[in-house]
């Protein structure tokens, strides 16, 4: 086929439209690979569902750690994980604090032993329990709430609650407040730890909205495992080297490690100049929650 222009003439044969559609492959190629980013942050976006575990690295040298940047929503949704009062932000701060806080789930021997240690070095904890202690030790309960620590809400079955309808989580944090409302007198002060650390933001929406505050943590050490526990002395070190100003410190009570070391502990801390805190100052939930009852109320009748 020939094609006039002017005075000359040109072949262009399907060897020649070959050619063009060859130049025009690299302009197509570019403009696909434009849109997969798109794509892809669409295609994987984080949604209210998405499952999250919480961790906090271990820094050292007493300084405090920054939690994932995907974890930002946390604060909106009425969660703490460090103190945020500007003291304890503050590396010359004089008012150094750190809050204990126990996963509770059942009795070997050693949460009694937790308690003993806590009673006689004047120190509060916070012990978020599951409903196998309730039921089967109300006695640890009901020594937690006389002995002036909080109860609170770890869930009553210890499930992944992450992909749980508001009206499944509901009822799961609410058998647990009556079990324990009922075999104890306790009522269970306004804070919730996820179990083993797995969220998502509809899970912090829906506790939230049932008054409750989400407590995660900035320093925690593998202390759960019974058959496996960590060297007494090493571990002592782990928490010393670790803590920093307003650190939310999780311990399980049930460790044979922690019963041992946790005195030792109370006592560097107090002789280098630290207090402990209660999760009331940590959340000023004394000033911004007064749907749920006063410390001096969580005996009922």
């Amino acid at each position: 086929m020939f094609r006039n222009s002017g005075n000359k003439s040109y072949k262009t044969g399907p060897r020649r439209r070959r050619r063009r559609r060859m130049r025009r492959i690299p302009a197509l190629m570019l403009a696909a690979l434009m849109l997969l980013p798109a794509f892809c942050l669409s295609a994987f976006a984080e949604n209210d569902t998405t499952v999250y575990n919480w961790y906090c690295v271990h820094v050292g040298d007493h300084a405090r750690p920054r939690a994932d940047s995907r974890f930002d929503f946390i604060g909106r949704l009425g969660g703490y994980y460090i103190d945020g009062h500007p003291a304890a932000k503050d590396p010359d701060s004089r008012d150094k604090v750190v809050y204990l806080t126990f996963d509770a789930g059942y009795e070997n021997g050693n949460v009694a032993k937790i308690l003993d240690t806590l009673k006689e070095e004047k120190v509060p904890g916070a012990f978020f329990v599951l409903g196998n202690l309730i039921t089967q030790n109300p006695e640890l309960i009901r020594r937690m709430a006389d002995e002036g620590h909080l109860v609170c809400n770890h869930s009553y079955s210890h499930k992944d609650m992450t992909g749980w309808t508001e009206a499944q989580i509901r009822e799961e944090l609410t058998k647990l407040e009556t079990i324990c409302r009922e075999q104890t007198g306790v009522v269970l002060s306004p804070y919730f730890r996820p179990p083993e650390g797995k969220f998502s933001r509809s899970l912090l929406e829906a506790v939230n909205g049932m008054g409750y505050k989400t407590v995660f943590w900035s320093f925690a050490y593998a202390d759960w495992d019974n058959s496996r526990q960590p060297d007494p002395e090493k571990a002592k070190a782990k928490v010393l080297d670790n803590v920093h100003n307003g650190a939310v410190i999780l311990l399980h009570p049930t460790s044979a490690a922690n019963a041992a070391i946790l005195g030792d502990v109370i006592r560097s801390l107090k002789a280098d100049g630290w207090r402990f805190g209660t999760l009331d100052e940590l959340t000023d939930a004394g000033t911004a929650d007064t749907s749920r009852p006063a410390p001096d109320e969580r005996r009922g009748g």
